[in-house]
């Protein structure tokens, strides 16, 4: 590797782990948060601010960031833009302005969402293309270091996550415009409505087998939307000290799934790869319910590592899947309608549906939450003591017996409903996706 090509890597490995620092500092431990400050209520509507965004990038990016300015100064701007909203987010926290803090949070994501898509453009502008997993791993690397850190620091369930988060924001933005130039990628090109809109991709649909991956896909972000709204409000009611460094295990496993991806995809394929997928959001789900009751350690900790094959084996395989069965011209439409369908539709149902059916276990859940809160002594620890921390649990002695039961009662309760949805979507994507040319290259 020259000693240029060398430099640009490890500038945009850089780019991709503050990137996703950013998101990790906050994103996997706001039920703490806002639980622990009153804003329960607004839980819901905090996480759906993702899936909104994750629909509207990709309007932004086909209308404004393709066509007019160079993609690391677009970055540039959205990451200073939304890292000054963020420092807003702990006074109006504060405050206990709610609708606030939703506006702050969909302002953020909006800024944010779409520089997911400009950091892929960077970088697969100035690298081969087999360069990009080792500039991408950084970014879960990023990931797991801000859950980390927030754990070391005992800020799960603190407010000085959104100061984390926004002045990595400012520095990212910063950053971005020393990046190396990359021009905008459809400048100078009319402007085609039915490629903003992603209309040619939808005649994707018109394929059954590709129609059905589609609706189960979407269908499945549904349960998913139950683990990154409300795992860390469920580990802290079962005692986990650091919610926000024992999430960090399932980014772990991520990495090593993502390297075995295209392993499994040779020998699996699609439909199994996917439907492997499935079954571990069944599986996390009955672990973290039958966990519950009795604080099984070892069960939640094994449903937070499924994340790897939850995550890496349905999403990666996903666009993979889309790559080969869309035709040339519109694979970059392809893979915005699948993020917007799977990401966006439905993560943002499922944040909606997961706050609809905790509501009546809120009260319950914030009271022990609180009142493990109260009964921990606040404890000056050593690096190394933090870093043992983050797979201690322990609930404290002198809790109410009855509340902590009937919460638990409640959480198994809770987490039996997306396993039961991701059941019945693992059978009707069996039954109903075949497509024997899945695992070629090529078209139907």
């Amino acid at each position: 590797m020259s000693t240029t090509r060398s430099s640009i890597t490890t500038r945009l490995s850089l780019m991709m782990f503050l990137q996703f620092f950013i998101w990790g500092s906050w994103f996997a431990t706001l039920y703490l948060v806002l639980g622990g400050n009153g804003l329960s209520g607004i839980i819901g509507r905090s996480y759906g601010c993702a899936p909104i965004a994750a629909m509207i990038a990709p309007l932004f990016l086909g209308l404004v960031a393709d066509r007019f300015f160079s993609s690391e100064r677009v970055m540039g701007a959205l990451m200073l833009l939304g890292g000054a909203l963020m420092l807003l987010v702990p006074g109006a926290i504060a405050a206990g302005q709610g609708d606030k803090v939703v506006w702050l949070f969909t302002g953020h994501m909006l800024c944010y969402m779409p520089t997911l898509g400009l950091g892929n453009t960077i970088a697969f502008s100035h690298l081969p293309a087999n360069d990009f997993p080792r500039v991408r791993v950084w970014g879960t690397i990023g990931w797991i270091v801000a859950g980390l850190v927030a754990g070391f620091l005992g800020w799960s369930g603190s407010t000085n996550l959104f100061w984390m988060a926004g002045i990595c924001s400012l520095l990212l933005g910063a950053y971005c415009f020393t990046l190396p130039h990359t021009p905008p990628p459809a400048a100078g090109k009319p402007l085609e409505i039915r490629s903003v809109l992603m209309l040619d991709a939808f005649q994707l649909l018109a394929k059954p087998a590709y129609l059905v991956f589609i609706i189960c896909s979407t269908l499945i972000c549904i349960p998913l939307a139950y683990y990154f709204a409300n795992t860390s409000g469920f580990l802290g009611n079962m005692g986990f000290e650091q919610a926000a460094s024992a999430m960090t295990v399932g980014q772990m496993s991520e990495i090593v799934f993502m390297l075995l991806v295209p392993f499994f995809f040779r020998r699996l394929g699609v439909k199994w790869m996917i439907l492997i997928a499935m079954l571990a959001w069944v599986l996390r789900y009955l672990l973290f319910s039958f966990g519950a009751q009795d604080q099984v350690v070892w069960m939640l900790f094994l449903g937070i590592a499924l994340h790897g094959i939850c995550y890496d084996f349905f999403f990666v395989t996903g666009f993979m899947y889309t790559d080969r069965k869309a035709p040339n011209e519109i694979r970059g439409q392809a893979q915005s309608m699948l993020v917007f369908f799977t990401q966006g539709v439905g993560m943002f149902t499922g944040f909606m549906v997961a706050d609809k059916l905790l509501a009546p276990m809120k009260g319950s859940a914030d009271a022990l939450g609180a009142a493990i809160g109260a009964a921990r002594s606040v404890e000056t620890l050593s690096f190394s003591q933090q870093l043992s921390k983050m797979f201690s649990v322990k609930l404290p002695e002198g809790l109410d017996s009855k509340l902590l039961e009937s919460t638990a009662s409640l959480w198994k309760a809770y987490w039996l409903t997306p396993a039961c949805m991701a059941g019945a979507i693992a059978v009707i994507f069996f039954l109903a996706f075949r497509d024997h040319s899945a695992d070629q290259p090529g078209d139907e």
